[in-house]
């Protein structure tokens, strides 16, 4: 099965998703909806015992439900129970929470809103923006981070035209351009801001962003001028792509006497933006 795993927001709670290409629809964690709709403070001991409930019952919903890999709080990804969204209808009736109604809307409206988006991606960016906006961030932190998602895109497409390979090639790449710019690996970058799940680029300043694109822009622009042929060259044409955004990185530096890469991250600096406007 083929899937594209997104964090969807529901009163500004994570709910982990996957979208099946095949079967176009969205899997969602159960043990997510369950620690919303209860408020538990063990959903996973509470999806356990509602389960064995349910199987007493012969209720066919469980049966159906599979298990897929998503990311668990710990950073790792983990095995949990999932359903699709009839599915999950299903089980909230047997959940009693004032939240049910309001969720089965949201539900719902996850569902179409995925199926507008293949006709019209547009309003995929739409949705970034609103979850961005909703968490807090500024409005000119979210233009160059969607921006940064488009020239990401664009780098990866160029990245399987050569033949490379999702995953380990496309992340050695990776390190290899934030390792020429910014003088760190990707896990080295996350560390310094102190993150463990949360994504790097979420986290970084305007300016980070800004240098890294060009970083990735450049990466892109070269590899379409040489036609590496091999995952070696291509490392070659990565360590180029960043070294154009370190120069950029290296003057900016020289004029304001800061250093670019900082420690900075979103939570402190959404905490900071909290504390400015009295929420």
């Amino acid at each position: 099965m083929s899937k594209d795993t997104a964090i969807k927001l529901f009163e500004d709670r994570k709910v982990r998703t996957s979208w099946s290409e095949e079967e176009e629809k969205w899997y969602i964690s159960i043990v997510d909806v369950i620690a919303i709709l209860t408020e538990s403070i063990d959903p996973n001991a509470y999806w356990r015992k509602l389960k064995q409930r349910l199987k007493e019952e012969g209720n066919e919903t469980v049966t159906n439900c599979h298990g897929l890999k998503m990311l668990a709080q710990d950073g790792k990804m983990r095995m949990t129970d999932v359903a699709d969204s009839e599915q999950l209808f299903r089980l909230i009736q047997s959940i009693p929470s004032p939240k049910a109604e309001p969720f089965k809307l949201w539900l719902a409206k996850v569902a179409s809103e995925r199926l507008d988006e293949m006709q019209d991606p547009e309003l995929s960016i739409d949705m970034a923006l609103q979850n961005y906006m909703t968490l807090g961030y500024s409005e000119n932190w979210i233009n160059q981070r969607l921006k940064s998602i488009e020239i990401r895109k664009e780098l990866t497409e160029e990245w399987k035209k050569r033949g490379l390979k999702e995953g380990q090639q496309f992340a050695t790449l990776t390190d290899i351009i934030t390792k020429a710019w910014a003088g760190k690996t990707t896990k080295e970058y996350k560390i310094l801001k102190g993150l463990k799940k949360e994504n790097l680029r979420d986290n970084m300043t305007n300016t980070e962003l800004i240098l890294n694109m060009l970083a990735e822009a450049s990466t892109k622009d070269i590899s379409v001028a040489t036609n590496p042929e091999t995952f070696e060259e291509s490392k070659k044409v990565a360590a180029q792509g960043g070294n154009v955004a370190k120069v950029a990185m290296k003057e900016l530096e020289a004029k304001t006497g800061k250093k670019v890469v900082t420690a900075i991250n979103a939570k402190a600096v959404l905490k900071t933006a909290d504390k400015t406007l009295g929420r």
